[in-house]
């Protein structure tokens, strides 16, 4: 008989709030945690560090 709730995983805590993750939003244990850091990648408060610089950024295209 399926449960109206997901089953929390057994891994790690949710990267937002802390609470247990649920495999279905894993690694989050929410559609709003997942949301929340959508919206920070979104934001740019999460960012990957490289080696390119500003000038880096151009479109090939429109490059010289």
């Amino acid at each position: 008989m399926p449960e109206d709730n997901p089953i929390p995983s057994r891994g790690p805590a949710c990267l937002i709030c802390g609470k247990p993750a649920v495999t279905e939003h894993r690694p989050f244990c929410s559609k709003r945690c997942r949301d929340i850091d959508l919206g920070r990648w979104l934001r740019g408060v999460y960012r990957v560090e490289t080696d390119e610089g500003p000038e880096d950024d151009q479109d090939p295209a429109q490059a010289g």
